[in-house]
């Protein structure tokens, strides 16, 4: 099984990466200096594409495809260097995980100096940024600098949502490549070979999860997942008065507290108890010296801004399934003969689409991309929730 077999739905892209894995090996054995197979193995790729498409998967897959040690086909995915990408224990692919609401110059600036050592095997040393779009200015600047006179070894893939999320100027010095949506059909199948799932409901959780193959696994696999999304979407649709609308908002924010709370807190404990293990300070009721207090302070602040980006993330995939409620609704106000999304709710589609206007779900439509623009600009999310539900009302 090769490397690329991991990516769900992603023919074009996969080509192309194959033929720069193969480009790479030219350069690199040949000591080719060939100006087109350096432009087909850029120096600096985006990896664009919506969320669940698979953009870290495909990302880390070209990173076994460089390190791969067959001499036939790069990425052949059963050699030690390709298991080792493949595991992120390879010395040479480095993978930038951020789950705080932005990544840190200090961060970018390690990455820097990484990027001018040469690869201790000799290939490729490869940087992959997850979610790129979570640097500031200032990193973004700094990154630019070390992406404007790389090394001749090292490659950066960055991967985020679309090309305007990082700076004109880092765009205008990566190679692009667009990730598509998976079909349905791609993301059931998927369930089924490598989950088990049984074929109907791999189908229905990847047409609700809105082919988000991260989403699919969970509904299909955790049936109080697939409740709780049903009982908020009918309390989200079937909300009359301001009230009940105020009340419904916080409660959405409570659950993505709880959450996020619930996600967070094992890592949390844990981050802590290696921290005072590494200062010497780990028995029980041992108080740490002042000196040392501020490592466990920083350590406290960068666990509260993840838990931050998991109460949005959470209050975002909320948003996501309404955005999918009412497209089902306006596409069958306008006749369209397309499958709905919420299978389990066609009922309720059909009797919100007879009882309302085409305009008026537009409205709707255009509320929920509002509050999903507001809780990526740090609106508070109650606010942003309260404001959204009053535009939903029935």
């Amino acid at each position: 099984m090769s490397v690329w077999d991991q990516i769900v739905g992603q023919k074009a892209a996969v080509a192309v990466f194959e033929a720069a894995a193969r480009a790479a090996r030219s350069l690199r054995e040949a000591g080719s200096d060939d100006a087109a197979l350096a432009r087909q193995m850029a120096h600096a790729w985006l990896i664009t594409g919506p969320a669940g498409a698979g953009r870290s998967v495909a990302a880390l897959a070209f990173a076994a495809a460089l390190q791969c040690e067959d001499p036939q086909t790069p990425g052949c995915g059963t050699c030690p260097e390709c298991n080792r990408v493949l595991k992120n224990t390879h010395p040479d692919v480095k993978v930038v995980t951020t789950e705080r609401l932005i990544i840190k110059i200090d961060e970018i600036a390690s990455l820097v100096t990484l990027a001018q050592q040469a690869p201790a095997g000799g290939k490729w040393r490869v940087i992959l940024m997850e979610d790129a779009d979570r640097m500031v200015e200032r990193s973004s600047n700094l990154l630019l600098k070390a992406i404007e006179e790389p090394p001749p070894r090292t490659v950066w893939l960055l991967c985020t949502t679309q090309p305007g999320d990082v700076l004109p100027t880092i765009r205008s010095r990566c190679r692009h490549l667009s990730l598509v949506t998976p079909s349905v059909e791609e993301v059931a199948q998927l369930l089924v070979e490598r989950e088990g799932i049984a074929p109907d409901t791999a189908r229905q959780a990847a047409a609700m999860s809105q082919s988000h193959i991260g989403v699919a696994k969970s509904l299909a696999s955790d049936p109080a997942e697939l409740e709780r999304r049903r009982k908020i979407l009918l309390s989200a649709t079937t909300t009359s008065s301001v009230g009940e609308a105020a009340l419904l908002a916080q409660q959405l924010v409570d659950a993505a507290k709880a959450d996020a709370s619930k996600r967070a807190e094992e890592k949390d404990q844990q981050e802590l108890t290696e921290l005072r293990r590494s200062l010497g300070y780990d028995q029980e009721g041992t108080r740490l010296p002042p000196t040392l207090k501020a490592q466990e302070t920083a350590l406290k602040a960068d666990q509260k801004r993840r838990a931050t980006r998991y109460l949005r993330d959470s209050l975002d995939r909320v948003l996501l399934n309404l955005l999918g409620f009412y497209r089902d609704v306006y596409l069958l106000q306008c006749g369209a003969q397309v499958s709905v999304i919420n299978v389990d709710l066609e009922e309720t589609i059909v009797t919100l689409a007879r009882g309302s206007s085409a305009a008026r779900t537009l409205a709707r439509l255009d509320a929920i991309r509002k509050a999903r623009q507001r809780l990526g600009a740090n609106v508070t999310p109650l606010l942003t929730m309260e404001a959204m539900m009053m535009d939903l009302r029935q």
